[in-house]
């Protein structure tokens, strides 16, 4: 953990003394403890007075951040094809928050999968002590989630199978997401699969500790967390390609 200058106090908390910032072609796809330094001093200092006078470590975690996202989508390219990968702004949107302190105190970022034939998305989150990486379907539509409820209506084992598989479990421990109180509408609430049936998303991820997140191998960890989601996406891909009867619809 980078260390604070006592001397360096000002009337808007602790500034934090600025590392040596990497240039982009020295830059390394692992990711240095004053990247998680910086996030926790943004928690605890959470203006723009603070933010300000820190833009330059900001600045440099940010670009560290970016780095990263970069290596793991040439990570991944190499077992799916990613058709754009975004790190995500720093600033929140107030404009619908009671929340009104105007920094995210985690670096994150996604990627999209290629084509419609490819479906669900990618997402990585650096936060200390709540490091994650995720995929799924934050929010389906209402003609998806309609097919995807009618298909695990007609046949669950096919899911359950995925998602009970021992390495998913090991991985990602249990499917995630919002679900319904009741089975949805026109869904018998006795049905075998309501469990299923109830969910709103349809949502898998891993955490990881700090120590992880640090550690020189974690983008090749992000790269195969990713890559033990396709059976999920694959079958969720079939699914939202096809009618009912299978037919393909793309």
């Amino acid at each position: 953990m980078q260390q604070l200058n006592p001397a360096a106090v000002s009337s808007v908390g602790l500034k934090i003394d600025q590392p040596k910032i990497r240039t982009h072609s020295a830059m390394s796809a692992s990711l240095s403890p004053s990247v998680l330094d910086f996030l926790r001093q943004l928690s605890r200092n959470n203006d723009r007075d603070w933010f300000n006078e820190n833009k330059p470590v900001y600045q440099a975690a940010y670009d560290e951040f970016k780095a990263f996202g970069q290596a793991v989508l040439d990570a991944v390219s190499h077992h799916d094809e990613i058709e754009r990968m975004r790190v995500h702004r720093i600033y929140r949107d107030l404009r619908f928050s009671k929340d009104k302190t105007p920094y995210k105190t985690q670096f994150s970022g996604g990627m999209s999968r290629s084509t419609a034939l490819r479906r669900g998305s990618y997402y990585f989150h650096v936060e200390p002590g709540g490091s994650f990486v995720g995929g799924g379907f934050w929010g389906p539509n209402s003609a998806d989630i309609k097919r995807i409820r009618t298909e695990i209506a007609a046949n669950p084992d096919e899911l359950r199978t995925i998602i009970g598989d021992s390495q998913f479990v090991e991985t990602f421990g249990a499917l995630k997401g919002e679900q319904l109180k009741s089975a949805p509408r026109g869904f018998d609430k006795d049905h075998p699969a309501v469990d299923l049936l109830r969910y709103k998303q349809f949502l898998i991820s891993r955490s990881f500790t700090d120590e992880e997140v640090l550690a020189p191998d974690f983008v090749e960890k992000v790269s195969e967390t990713f890559r033990r989601m396709r059976p999920f996406f694959n079958y969720m891909t079939e699914v939202l390609t096809t009618d009912e009867n299978g037919v393909p619809i793309v």
